[in-house]
Order: structure tokens, then sequence, then C-alpha cells
């Protein structure tokens, strides 16, 4: 295991994945300027809603990009037609249960959410639009995970790249200069959704001919197999989102220029995290790969070199928060009052880094290779630091509190992951 072969995956897959959280900053900072801070909320809210949907069946990109290295490291070409059916077909189902269900869905967002009665309305108008964009992104992380795992990374960074490219270019004309508000943000993250996944199926059918596959092979039993061994993924995406969701909520709760701080705030610690994402991506590859080959030397490498990965990037993401100065959440908005409040709560973002670095990691060495219950129990034990930080903490602190349990819920997580991580060595025998 070498760091130039690391680096070389690595490198592409982070800037394919910061692309993510750059659309969702372009998002806040378009509606940031209509000198309304409702109109962040409302985009904040709609933002957590679908991360919420989503998050939850994040297991459809993460497990199809395990699978598919496993599958390259076997060399088996029926395991990579199987690696990518069976979860477009999940994929499929659950799409159609989410718009059926849309209905349900937006009178949760409305009983959550009815704090600020102005910003739930911009809220709505988004949910309303994008609930139609969930067949088009669920398949698309199948997509998206068979090509990352299969190692094409020239496809999956041009892939992402020209379908966030087109959702910013989008954004800009529908809310600046057609003056469609929440509505034109979006409809430019519909037809961006639409867009990845006509590209994105194209791209797999260069690479994988599925009519020599056994239909035999794609039964109930399997796909209940597959489901049964992302429940551990399920469990800790269900986590994750509960924190989220918490801590939007609890932000409202502190009035909508509060509200609208922490949504900036919360951009800027997703790029964090998505930097960090594609190294985590990396890591997950590479551990596919070597569990597939049986390889358990070239998996001993690997984690102590992302380990010192981890570090790396998060003593260079605190600097470059360090260095950017007030300058960094003038990008988002232009309206004094939230960018003071931000001010106050810079110093988290300093912290961040070095809380979630290696829980990031470490995360894509145990999906890699399928061993999730470490990956699981992280999220429950994190989960349950945060709810005891977030009862004792906000009441003396405010929003110093909610962002104190923010950074302990991500700390728990890494040292969960470095402390469970030797169980990732396997034998041969396994």
């Amino acid at each position: 295991m070498r760091h130039r072969d690391y680096l070389k995956l690595a490198i592409p897959l982070m800037i394919s994945t910061i692309t993510q959280p750059i659309l969702g900053a372009v998002d806040t900072a378009v509606v940031g300027h209509l000198n309304d801070t409702r109109y962040i909320g409302g985009v904040a809210i709609g933002a957590v809603v679908f991360n919420t949907i989503y998050w939850l069946f994040g297991f459809l990109r993460v497990s199809t990009s395990g699978y598919t290295a496993q599958a390259d490291g076997m060399q088996s070409r029926e395991a990579l037609q199987l690696a990518y059916l069976r979860p477009i077909i999940l994929a499929g189902v659950i799409s159609v249960l989410i718009i059926l269900g849309q209905w349900f869905l937006g009178e949760a967002v409305q009983w959550i959410y009815k704090s600020d009665e102005q910003a739930l309305i911009h809220a709505m108008t988004y949910f309303k639009i994008l609930i139609w964009g969930a067949p088009f992104v669920l398949i698309g992380y199948v997509n998206l995970g068979w090509l990352m795992g299969y190692k094409r990374i020239k496809e999956t960074l041009f892939l992402q790249i020209s379908a966030n490219i087109l959702n910013i270019v989008l954004d800009v004309l529908f809310v600046i200069y057609l003056d469609m508000k929440v509505a034109g943000v979006a409809y430019a993250t519909l037809i961006s959704q639409v867009y990845a996944f006509i590209l994105g199926t194209a791209l797999i059918y260069r690479h994988l001919d599925i009519k020599g596959i056994s239909m035999q092979r794609i039964q109930l039993s399997s796909l209940k197999q597959v489901m049964l061994v992302n429940s551990d993924l399920m469990i800790r995406t269900i986590c994750l989102l509960a924190m989220t969701n918490l801590f939007m909520s609890q932000s409202a709760k502190f009035g909508s220029e509060v509200l609208a701080a922490n949504a900036v705030l919360y951009q800027v610690q997703y790029l964090i995290s998505y930097l960090l994402d594609g190294f985590s991506n990396a890591s997950s590859i590479f551990a596919g790969r070597y569990k597939g080959a049986q390889d358990s030397g070239g998996f001993e490498k690997l984690i102590k070199l992302s380990g010192g990965y981890a570090l790396s990037l998060a003593a260079l993401s605190s600097v470059g928060i360090l260095l950017m100065g007030d300058s960094l959440f003038n990008l988002f908005t232009n309206l004094r009052e939230v960018i003071d409040i931000c001010l106050q709560y810079k110093i988290w973002l300093v912290v961040f880094p070095f809380s979630i670095a290696h829980g990031m990691i470490y995360y894509g060495l145990f999906t890699g290779s399928t061993q999730t219950a470490s990956v699981r129990n992280s999220m429950i034990l994190s989960l349950m630091v945060f709810a005891l930080v977030l009862y004792v903490a906000v009441p003396k602190w405010g929003n110093h509190g909610l962002w104190l349990a923010f950074i302990l819920f991500s700390l728990c997580r890494s040292i969960y992951l470095i402390g469970a991580s030797k169980r990732l060595i396997f034998s041969e025998s396994n």
C-alpha cells in the first residue's frame, strides 16, 4: 500500500465529493442575498428534510461501492453484475414508497418545524417540488456506488461535477435572474438530479452487460440478504439523521436569525465532512478490494495509512478556517446580523475537523470491508451522548451548548471506531 496509489484515488474522489456541499453552499448563498433570513431558514429546513429521506437510504451507494470493490477484487463478472442489479431493484421499490407517502412526509415536516411559520412555507415549497426526484436520486446512488467501487474515478468525477455545475448555473438563473426564490432552488436541484440519473445510467452500461445474468440469481431471498447486511448502515443513518434534525429543530427554537446562522455554519462543516469523505471513499474501495482478494497484509497497511491522513486533513481544515477569517461567512450571506452570529460560534468549526476526521475515514474502512456492526454501535453511542449533552448544556449555554453536543457526537464516533479498528483484520478463512 503506497501513498501514491492511495492519493491517486483519494484526490479525484475528494474533488468529486466536495462539489456536493459546494452546491449546498450555493443554495444557501443565493437565497442568503434575498434580504430575508426566512428564505435561508426555509432552504435549510428543506435540505434537512431531504437529507433525512435520502441519507436513510445512503446504504444504496455505500454498500454498492463495497460489494462492487469486493467483486472486482475477486475478478468475478457475475458478482459485478449482481452488485449493481440487486440494489437497483431496492432503489426502485423505495422510490415508489417515498412518492406514495409524500402527504404523510409533508405533514411530518409541518409538525416538526412549526416554530417559524414563514420559513416553513418556503420549506414546503421546496419539499413539494423535490419529492419527485426520489427515483432519480436513489438509482443515482447505486450508479455512483458501482462506478466508485469499480474504480471508474474519472467517470465518477465527471458525473458529480457536471451535475453540480448544472445545478449551480440553474440556481443563479432561476433565483437571481428569474426571481423564482426558493422554488428556483428546488427546480434547479430537480433538473440536475434527472441529468445525473441519465448520465450515470449511460456510463454504467458502457462497462456492464446485464443480459447474461440469470434472473434466478436476483430472487427475493437474495434481496432480503442484501437488506439484512445493510441493516447496520440503516441504523447508523437513522442515528445521524436524528442528530441532524434535533440540531436544526433546536436551532429553529432560537429564532430565525440563529437558525440562519447555524444553517451557514452547518454548510461549512459539510464542506469539511465532504473533503474527508473523498478520502473515506478511497479507504472504502481499497478495503473492499483487499477483502475480496483476501490480502490481510495490505489491509493492515491501509489502516495505518488512513489514520495518518485523518490527522493531516483535520489539521489542514482547521488552519484553512482560521486563515479565511471573517470572509468565510460573507460567501454565504450579506446579512450583517447573521454574519455577526456566525462569528460568535466560529471556534466550533476550528475544533470540528479534529473531532470528526478519524470517524469519517475509518467509516470507509468498515463499510468497504462490509463489517458494519462497529459503525452501527458507534453511532448509537454517539447519539446517546449528543442527547445527554443537548439536555444538559443547551439550557445553560444556549447555542454554544448545542454546538458542544454536536462536537462531542462527532468525537465519540471517532474514538469508538479507532478502538474497534483491530476487528477489521481478517484471516483467509473469513
